[in-house]
């Protein structure tokens, strides 16, 4: 006999099991999913009238999920990347409800056959030169707070980081002299080691 599993007690398992304990997913990804699924359940409960308490995985058909999506762009003017972003938040859960939802596999497939909107990407820029000599250029080199910001400008200039990957480092993570690199936690959690000159 297959044991039913209400929505909310897999939403929830599927954040504190899943998210955190199985895939150590980062604080950035758990916010943006925890707001996805905010904005769904408002936009649930004002279509469909139910309580997130009493909703069910039955609720969440193709067509609710679809018209929320489209609500997203065009009422709160969600951009088409920003759109696939929540659109991966739900098919991460229906992902997650396959093997725990066996019933509903029909409507998993489907859900999860909803694709993701194209959109132009626009091509990375890099900055000239003479834009680097500038920007490396504009912190006041007579203040210590210029003086470290200048550091901090040259070594994201240097070694590509992201400015995320730049504020976390320590000092530990800086290798100076032969072989120089610096080793920091990047996006996704994945640990890289970039050298820099």
């Amino acid at each position: 006999m297959t044991t039913i599993i209400a929505f909310p007690t897999l939403l929830e398992t599927f954040f504190t099991d899943r998210l955190v304990r199985q895939k150590r997913a980062s604080p950035h990804t758990i916010a943006s999913y925890r707001d996805t699924f905010s904005l769904l359940l408002r936009f649930t409960q004002q279509h469909l009238g139910k309580a997130p308490s009493v909703l069910t995985l039955d609720d969440l058909d193709v067509p609710l999920l679809s018209a929320f999506l489209d609500d997203l762009e065009h009422t709160r003017g969600t951009s088409a990347r920003s759109r696939n972003v929540r659109l991966a938040a739900i098919h991460a859960f229906f992902h997650y409800a396959q093997l725990r939802a066996p019933s509903h596999s029909g409507l998993i497939q489907r859900v999860l056959a909803i694709p993701s909107k194209r959109y132009d990407r626009t091509p990375i820029a890099f900055l000239t030169a003479v834009e680097i000599e500038a920007l490396l250029a504009a912190p006041d080199q007579h203040r210590w707070a210029g003086r470290r910001d200048r550091t901090l400008l040259l070594l994201a200039v240097q070694t590509g980081l992201r400015v995320s990957e730049v504020s976390q480092l320590c000092w530990q993570d800086i290798t100076l002299g032969t072989g120089a690199h610096v080793r920091c936690q990047g996006k996704g959690r994945k640990e890289r080691c970039t050298p820099h000159g």
